[in-house]
């Protein structure tokens, strides 16, 4: 697997463009609603109160995405959601870049902070990989299963 590396710039909703905003809601409507076949309302109320990663390549294409959701706004704790890669650039490690630079920013944002997400269950094996630990049973969210799991930042010795 070739891995690939893109430019990350964050954004809060006020910071994004409007050309920005259209290719993140293009992005995630063209994988969430129809690659997955899920029709679901994806304007959910809480882009205002995220921090957005926007990973875009060499000719500014936006090719992969998150969003950081405030606490309060969907679980107590910080959450990252819409996790999303383009499909021609997937398998090249951009998922994991993303939450990567993902766990780091809530880190800074929200020190000592566990991170909460609604993982789609076929992914917890990758979540899992980056520290993240399933918790509850699994659910249906929009016709697809998922399970919640929570990442819980290393202590200052370096334990978790």
């Amino acid at each position: 697997m070739k891995r690939i590396s893109l430019h990350w710039h964050w954004r809060t909703f006020e910071e994004l463009s409007r050309d920005e905003l259209y290719a993140i809601l293009a992005l995630r409507q063209t994988v969430f609603v129809v690659e997955q076949k899920c029709p679901y309302l994806d304007a959910d109320g809480r882009d205002p109160d995220a921090l957005h990663l926007l990973g875009a390549d060499d000719g500014g294409v936006l090719r992969a995405y998150l969003r950081i959701v405030a606490p309060g706004r969907r679980f107590a704790e910080p959450s990252i959601g819409r996790v999303v890669t383009a499909r021609e650039v997937r398998g090249k490690g951009l998922g994991e870049q993303a939450m990567q630079e993902g766990l780091r920013m809530a880190a800074l944002t929200y020190p000592g902070k566990a991170v909460r997400i609604s993982a789609q269950q076929y992914l917890v094996r990758f979540y899992g990989k980056l520290g993240f630990r399933t918790t509850g049973e699994p659910y249906d969210e929009d016709g697809i299963p998922h399970i919640e799991m929570v990442w819980f930042p290393a202590h200052p010795d370096g334990t978790s």
